[in-house]
């Protein structure tokens, strides 16, 4: 769970009983956290905003970027409240206009990540936001796409980690901020 010197914020054990759990779904084995109950709790979703744009307020992050879809969810408010423009990053053919790509794995098969060509310039500094981290993979991708316009990726931020499947480790040096541990 998030801490900072040590202690724990008071506010993400209230975060982390909001957050639903539908065992095998969408498929046997696969215990899905789900955030929609968070959202449903104005408190703790303020709380989850609020964590993040405190964290994020002083490091001069010029852009938050948000992975599709629950990405989107968590990455306008911060970004506005931080004072940064808000960069969404799709699945293919989502986005109209000049996109770049990057591929990735998944655990069955590739995906394709895309942003627009120009609304990351060489030197912002960026977040990259998602609801939640598990293989490390869709991160991945947006670091890359990040890196290859000449963006500095400050941190990777998500509401939850799935720590056994340890995503973290494929985000090399890239520091990972999470809210909630499964356990």
């Amino acid at each position: 769970m998030a801490s900072e010197g040590g202690s724990e914020d008071v506010r993400i054990k209230q975060i982390a009983s909001t957050i639903r759990v539908i065992p095998d779904f969408p498929k046997p084995g696969i215990m899905f956290q789900d955030i929609t109950t968070l959202l449903l709790d104005p408190k703790a979703f303020r709380d989850t905003i609020d964590i993040f744009v405190e964290r994020y307020k002083d490091k001069d992050i010029s852009v938050v970027a948000g992975i599709e879809a629950r990405g989107f969810i968590f990455g306008p408010p911060i970004a506005l409240a931080i004072g940064a423009k808000f960069v969404p990053m799709r699945k293919p053919k989502k986005l109209p206009g000049e996109v770049i790509s990057e591929e990735y794995s998944l655990e069955y098969g590739t995906d394709i990540m895309e942003m627009h060509v120009g609304a990351v310039q060489e030197g912002d500094r960026t977040i990259i936001i998602d609801d939640l981290i598990a293989t490390g993979g869709t991160l991945c991708a947006a670091i890359r796409l990040m890196e290859r316009v000449g963006a500095e990726v400050v941190e990777c931020a998500c509401v939850i980690e799935l720590p056994e499947l340890e995503g973290w480790k494929k985000l090399g040096d890239r520091p990972l901020f999470v809210l909630v541990k499964t356990t």
